[in-house]
């Protein structure tokens, strides 16, 4: 099998930099195990080590600093049948620990070639999480107020099944780098390099040097973990494989016509206990009871003993791609909590929206026609404020008609609270909107 370099994209590393025999070294590994450019995937984090992916005829995906690890764990669960490699420098290393810690627990079937060279080399020659305490770095005495990590006693604490460290300058390292690659669970090989363009200015680092340094850490079999666990994959098809068949969701036929045709948005603004998340899911199954394209998206309440205030709807005839809602055509006002939050989105209205609103609120200024709606003289309890205020729209075939609204009614409810429910909006029509 022939090379994979990527003849048009030839490394652009700094003059003697040891990533540079670590893409040479992975080159022929690849080349070893007889590998495709569509066998692999190469997943990179950012960082001198994040321009890996271009240099090779593979698939590639480059990430955020220190995520490489969670999109490679999504690559391999869906495509297990590809070799995933990832490679990190020292600074993803200690930006994204956490995934580290957590492949190394799943034993995921993947292969992370971390790139040592002991300082954030690409930003200025910072300290990372791998700088030794008596080296001169950019960050100035920070080096020296932490302990230098070792990452194969870390990860063999954590459950990662397979461990090497190498020094870039070893003749071996092609045949260790294929080693881990053919491991049936996560591989992590430690690869010390030398940073000329920044940690060997100010730091005597030479490949003799950094043999003196491997040789003196303790053997990575210490720290291996002693069970042997299936690979994450396999055993999560496994499981999956033994669930009862998952039941396809009820559909709902499209038998009615939309009053109107293009993009309708609209935003429901309340408060907790109004029902808004469940209104807004009623216009979006009338919705698709037209053959429409829906999407809804609510506020998120953290605190405790709030509740959703905000409900933005799209309707459309086409796909929705974009969810954001700035000048809606509808917006339903039923509590001042949900008017603030959204007080800047009304002085942005056109004159042809619709503002539905509940008596007693005070909105800002705008060019919206108005509808206010009296549902306390109406003996409307405020949880039915935001269902009401749909059957004003469908009354006016405005978003939705009535047929939809009802076919949404049942397919959402049963029994008593449906029959409430389409008690009430055949009722409206006599209630007077000022």
């Amino acid at each position: 099998m022939g090379s994979l370099l990527n003849s048009s994209r030839p490394p652009v590393f700094c003059p003697g930099c040891a990533h540079e025999r670590v893409v040479q070294a992975l080159d022929k590994s690849f080349q070893n195990m007889g590998l495709e450019g569509n066998q692999i995937v190469i997943v990179t984090d950012i960082g001198c080590s994040g321009l890996f992916d271009t240099f090779f005829n593979t698939h590639a995906f480059h990430g955020l600093h220190g995520r490489a690890l969670t999109y490679a764990t999504g690559i391999k669960m869906a495509r297990p049948e590809l070799q995933v490699v990832v490679t990190m420098g020292d600074g993803g290393l200690g930006i994204g620990g956490a995934h580290v810690l957590s492949t190394c627990r799943r034993n995921i079937d993947i292969t992370l070639l971390v790139l040592n060279n002991f300082n954030y080399g690409m930003t200025g020659g910072q300290c990372s999480v791998t700088t030794p305490a008596d080296a001169v770095v950019g960050s100035g005495f920070l080096n020296q107020l932490e302990e230098p990590l070792d990452i194969c006693r870390i990860a063999g604490a954590a459950g990662a099944g397979y461990l090497a460290r190498r020094s870039t300058y070893d003749p071996d390292l092609p045949e260790q780098i294929e080693r881990a690659i053919r491991y049936d669970g996560f591989a992590l090989v430690d690869i010390w390099g030398v940073c000329p363009g920044r940690y060997t200015k100010r730091n005597r680092l030479t490949p003799k040097a950094i043999s003196a340094g491997l040789e003196d850490l303790p053997p990575v079999d210490d720290f291996l973990c002693a069970r042997s666990r299936s690979e994450y994959g396999r055993s999560y098809r496994e499981k999956a494989g033994e669930l009862a068949p998952v039941k396809i969701p009820r559909g709902i036929d499209a038998r009615h016509e939309a009053p109107q045709s293009g993009r309708r948005e609209v935003v429901l603004l309340g408060s907790a206990g109004q029902r808004i998340v469940t209104a807004g899911e009623l216009l979006c199954l009338a919705g698709i009871s037209a053959g429409l394209h829906a999407s809804q998206k609510n506020d998120y309440p953290i605190t405790v003993l709030r509740g959703h205030s905000v409900s933005e709807l799209i309707l459309s005839e086409t796909e929705i791609g974009y969810t954001g809602i700035s000048s809606p055509g509808v917006i339903i006002a039923l509590a001042q909590e949900g008017v603030e939050r959204r007080r800047g989105m009304f002085a942005g209205l056109s004159p042809e929206a619709t503002v539905v609103k509940a008596t007693g609120l005070e909105l800002p200024p705008c060019p919206a026609n108005v509808i206010t709606v009296d549902f306390k003289a109406h003996k409307i309890k405020s949880q039915d404020w935001a269902l009401a205020a749909l059957a004003v729209l469908a009354q006016q075939n405005n978003v939705l008609s009535l047929d939809m609204l009802k076919a949404a009614l049942a397919f959402r409810f049963k029994g008593e609270v449906r029959e409430r429910a389409l008690a009430m909006i055949h009722a409206f029509p006599t209630l007077p909107t000022i």
